[in-house]
């Protein structure tokens, strides 16, 4: 490798995640960063994906590795542009679109701090292009975990007594039925309800499940 004095600040900017705040319109009883949100985002998207790999034939099969990448990777821009409340970033088509040009800047930006010989591997986790048939699977994948976090945040707001977050509870929900992804509908109804539990209650339903 060609000798390199360069110092670079792509993963430094990548730590700054914990800054960005999500729901600033909303009063939070938990105040979410996007780097906990990524994280859960991840996790989420990796478990569909094995859950979509036993769903359907062989020939639709997806790399839950992969799919993570893309989710833990899916608001890094975020640190460029913040976060756009949902409302507004989806109001119509025109903003859609300029919000997507906003999005690839900051992409670029942000691999610009990288050494050449990454700069491409990081810009297709930074702004990829699903759109042949394989990239429409991961899009929808990481897209339903996206929303699946988000409503699990609501859950945990109206459980702690918050009930600022109800009527976006309902929307998400909504949304999530509308995807009608199996995966999704499979992970809302055999993990969702967990999230709602005290940990005493998580401890017993597991010793419960390890007894049958």
């Amino acid at each position: 490798m060609k000798e390199d004095n360069r110092i670079y600040g792509f993963y430094a900017m990548l730590n700054r995640m914990q800054y960005i705040n999500r729901w600033g319109l909303m009063r939070n009883t938990d105040i979410e960063n996007i780097k906990e949100h990524s994280f859960d985002v991840a996790i989420i998207a990796h478990s569909l994906a094995l859950i979509h790999n036993e769903m359907v034939s062989d020939d639709a099969k997806v790399d839950p590795y992969k799919i993570q990448s893309y989710a833990l990777f899916h608001d890094c821009t975020e640190i460029i542009t913040g976060d756009l409340p949902t409302p507004i970033k989806y109001k119509n088509e025109e903003i859609k679109k300029a919000y997507k040009e906003v999005e690839h800047e900051a992409a670029e930006r942000l691999s610009s701090l990288l050494p050449d010989f990454l700069k491409d591997t990081y810009l297709d986790l930074l702004d990829p292009d699903f759109s042949d048939e394989s990239g429409n699977i991961m899009h929808d994948i990481v897209k339903a975990a996206d929303k699946i976090s988000a409503y699990l945040k609501c859950l945990l707001e109206i459980t702690g007594g918050n009930n600022e977050f109800k009527s976006a509870m309902a929307t998400l929900e909504k949304s999530i039925v509308d995807m009608n992804l199996p995966e999704a509908t499979y992970f809302m109804e055999k993990f969702v309800p967990s999230y709602g539990l005290t940990l005493d209650e998580l401890m017993k339903s597991s010793n419960e499940g390890d007894n049958k």
